[in-house]
This record gives C-alpha cells, structure tokens and sequence, in this order.
C-alpha cells in the first residue's frame, strides 16, 4: 500500500470510465473546489498515467501526489 500523504478535500471515482470520461469528469470536480483545495481521483483507465498529469499542466493546477496501485490511478490534483 502507498504511503500517502496528501489529505483530499473530496474524491472523485473514476474507476471503470475509458477516455475521454475520467478526465471531463475531474474538469468538472475540480471546477467546484476553492482555490487550494485538492480531489483526489481514483481512475482505472490506462491512458489516465499520461492524461492527468497534462489536463494538470494544461488547466494551471497542480498535480501533488500519485501513484498507481493493484492497477488502479491515484491523483491528488490542488486548484490553483
């Protein structure tokens, strides 16, 4: 088990969504959050390795932690 140390302020399942649907979904979430506050995404879809960490770079957030576990996609993402 990964030793986290991001606290969330709200999650979001993803799990079992293909692209494009994880990642309109965090755009969404991530739209309802405070500046600061973070959402921890738990995602299944292979392709969400590369897909967060570029929705992070392209929308200004800042994606704090992840990793991946017994095939699933674990990101902390922080609203800038």
């Amino acid at each position: 088990m990964s030793d986290v140390l991001t606290e969330a302020d709200c999650e979001m399942d993803v799990r079992g969504l293909d692209f494009p649907l994880p990642i309109l979904k965090a755009k969404k979430g991530i739209r309802n959050l405070s500046t600061g506050q973070v959402m921890h995404v738990m995602a299944t879809d292979p392709g969400s390795a590369n897909d967060f960490p570029l929705l992070c770079k392209q929308t200004g957030n800042e994606l704090v932690e992840t990793f991946e576990e017994n095939g699933e996609f674990h990101f902390y993402i922080r609203k800038s």
